[in-house]
């Protein structure tokens, strides 16, 4: 693929600004969502940030290498993720709760406010959960027994409260998210819980902080958030220690658990005051199944998330590129056949059996089967463009080669293993990551699957810079070595 440098500032301006007119237009729509705050004034949604470091590797070894940043915390630690389980992550962060709380209690302070936030626990705990967008909370009683914490007699130090929203029939909570002290975030494609599948992890601070405080106190908190002692007294923590400790530097653990440190000096690398765009996508009860529809038809709820991604995908000028878990969305699969058919190349890399029967359940159809329809779609692209009569050459100048497609599939080191036989392998791709240009990220918890699209709540963020793409690359490219199996190329094919 080639690679051409962008003007700058000219992507962010041509991308959000048909971003928020479609927002705007759809605001009557979107008016009853649960989140909606942001539906007044879409704009709201645009700010900048400082990036501190990008990580990869196995759910268990990311919390892993976050446990000396969350341990940092003073004040306030918020944690929301979908999934919650007994394992290896949630035994880091009981470690970290301990510390957090020993903390708390040698310095003679306030308690540090924990805030975690779930949706998923188990097939009974969703079957019987509340169905109100209040949720419901977990006494001290039942945090040892249910969820698997520390008894509250170990937590001393820290103020805890706990909640988790899920709503029938597939309303999954689905962001996962940290922010410490209401200054840095923590955005990682990984769960509370034992799968040991690649995941991707994202640290940041700046102005986009107070996007995620605002998601958080709307739909979580449902309040005002009491202010912090910093903020009473007029002045904010330094910086947190263990991000100014970092250098510029891409450290290998090994099984795909890479750690790229942004240098503290960021302005002078092009990794502070990003453009950045918070991406919300609120969850609806109806999945909209419409089992004789055309998937060109079949339209998607119109979430800030979901928007920006078809904006983007129908604003790009060379390349995209995907790692989703799964891909079952019409719309998405849609916009990356129009993609192709105006040239752009699009190259996914994708999970071939994974969560089978959620997608049969939520979509179906499965990720492969989805594979399959876009090739044969793409096939007939080519088909048309080479088979046109001679004696149309202005219709076929006027009309660019298809772009070209590259489908490959995660396959782990040396096969695959049962659980408890991994010796820290990733055996599935969880990250979900989109890049257009080289010159935009988008990250969060959003697969380009039907329940992301339809009915999951999610949050994305996007990265308008180049230079944070390049070296995220870098890293994603030295895991995925040996690490792929190719579905499809037309390169290959045209050679």
């Amino acid at each position: 693929m080639t690679s051409r440098t962008s003007a700058p500032g000219r992507r962010p301006s041509c991308v959000n600004t048909q971003f928020i007119s479609a927002l705007q237009s759809s605001s009557q729509t979107n008016a009853q969502d649960d989140p909606n705050y942001y539906n007044h004034d879409p704009r709201s949604l645009i700010s900048t940030s400082t990036v501190h470091s990008f990580t990869t590797g196995t759910g268990s070894a990311i919390y892993n290498s976050l446990s000396k940043l969350l341990e940092s915390t003073t004040q306030e630690l918020i944690l929301v993720t979908c999934f919650w389980a007994r394992s290896s992550t949630l035994e880091t962060l009981n470690d970290v709760l301990r510390k957090l709380s020993d903390k708390a209690v040698r310095r003679g302070t306030e308690k540090i406010k924990i805030r975690l936030c779930f949706s998923s626990l188990s097939l009974f705990q969703k079957l019987f959960h509340s169905q109100s967008v209040e949720g419901q909370t977990y006494s001290s009683s039942v945090w040892a027994e249910k969820l698997g914490l520390p008894s509250p007699t170990e937590l001393g130090g820290l103020d805890i409260q706990i909640k988790s929203v899920f709503i029938l029939p597939f309303s999954v909570m689905h962001p996962k998210f940290m922010v410490i002290d209401r200054q840095t975030v923590i955005l990682p494609s990984c769960n509370i819980s034992w799968e040991e599948w690649f995941e991707g992890c994202i640290t940041f601070s700046g102005p986009v902080t107070d996007k995620f405080l605002q998601f958080y106190t709307q739909f979580w908190y449902r309040g005002k958030l009491p202010l912090l002692e910093s903020t009473i007294f007029g002045h904010a923590p330094a910086e947190n220690a263990h991000l100014q400790d970092q250098r510029s530097e891409i450290t290998d653990l090994g099984h795909g658990h890479i750690i790229t440190h942004f240098p503290p000096l960021a302005k002078t690398s092009g990794i502070s005051d990003i453009p950045t765009v918070f991406l919300p996508s609120p969850h609806r009860r109806n999945p909209r199944f419409r089992p004789f529809t055309s998937g060109d038809k079949v339209i998607a709820p119109s979430t800030p998330l979901n928007t920006f991604i078809l904006t983007l995908s129908g604003k790009a000028e060379r390349s995209i590129r995907i790692q989703t878990p799964n891909i079952t969305s019409p719309p998405v699969l849609s916009a990356l056949l129009k993609a192709l058919a105006r040239g752009i190349d699009v190259r996914i890399l994708t999970s071939e059996k994974l969560m089978v029967l959620e997608q049969l359940v939520t979509a179906g159809t499965t990720t492969s089967r989805c594979v399959n329809k876009l090739i044969k779609r793409y096939k007939n692209l080519l088909d048309l463009r080479t088979n046109r009569p001679t004696t149309d050459e202005e219709a076929a100048i006027a009309t660019p080669l298809p772009g070209r497609l590259q489908i490959s599939y995660f396959a782990p080191m040396n096969g695959p293993k049962f659980r408890g036989q991994e010796e820290g392998e990733p055996q599935q791709s969880h990250l979900k990551m989109m890049v257009v240009d080289d010159d935009v990220l988008l990250l969060g918890s959003g697969n380009l699957d039907r329940a992301s699209w339809f009915t999951s709540q999610e949050l994305g963020v996007a990265f308008f810079d180049q230079n944070l793409v390049t070296r995220v690359l870098v890293g994603i490219d030295q895991v995925m070595k040996g690490r792929t199996k190719v579905v499809y190329d037309s390169g290959e094919e045209s050679r």
